[in-house]
């Protein structure tokens, strides 16, 4: 496995390392580059999550409306002093919701896979690269690698792309189906 993680990045680097030669200031095309990475991961995860989602659309919807049914009839059987049914009618509900919450989960891990693979990349690269960093922080550690300086702009990719997700081709119609989803009004 460690043979074929290493031909991957290997064959990926000549493009990758493009988006870290924009400029000649060294620290800018680190950051312009890691940004460029991060972007990259944030779009394969969201792209994966997507149709993932597509998928299991039928099966999602399934436990949506057992839920939705079990709990209305828990609620009836509650007013007619039901008890019995009521506890049985609500298990079977809260079941529902927990087998749709753990699947909701499950979807939500597919947005994290790629970054391991970045990261991976990133240490063919830039393992022994420090950055130093200033006061009171250096009071912990002088210094940071590449993982710590990752994850910040990994973040600010996820939330520049949740800007741009309503403009973007494919991920317009996503967006409208997950304000859809929500509830919410489509904008």
């Amino acid at each position: 496995m460690v043979d074929a993680l290493t031909h991957f990045y290997f064959s990926i680097d000549a493009f990758l390392i493009l988006f870290y030669r924009f400029t000649d200031i060294a620290i800018a095309d680190y950051m312009i580059g890691t940004f460029c990475l991060s972007m990259m991961a944030v779009v394969l995860g969201e792209l994966t999550v997507s149709l993932a989602l597509r998928f299991n659309k039928k099966y999602l919807d399934q436990l949506s409306e057992r839920m939705n049914r079990k709990e209305a009839l828990s609620i009836e059987a509650y007013e007619r002093g039901d008890m019995a049914g009521y506890k049985g009618l609500n298990k079977q509900a809260t079941d529902a919701w927990g087998r749709k919450f753990f699947a909701m989960m499950g979807h939500s891990a597919a947005i994290l896979w790629p970054i391991p693979f970045a990261l991976g990349w990133m240490q063919t690269r830039f393992t022994g690269v420090d950055f130093e960093i200033l006061f009171p922080f250096s009071l912990i550690t002088d210094s940071v690698g590449y993982t710590f300086s990752f994850f910040p702009i990994y973040v600010l990719s996820r939330i520049v792309f949740g800007h741009m997700r309503p403009f973007l081709p494919y991920f317009s119609s996503v967006h409208k189906g997950l304000l859809a989803a929500a509830g919410a009004p489509k904008h």
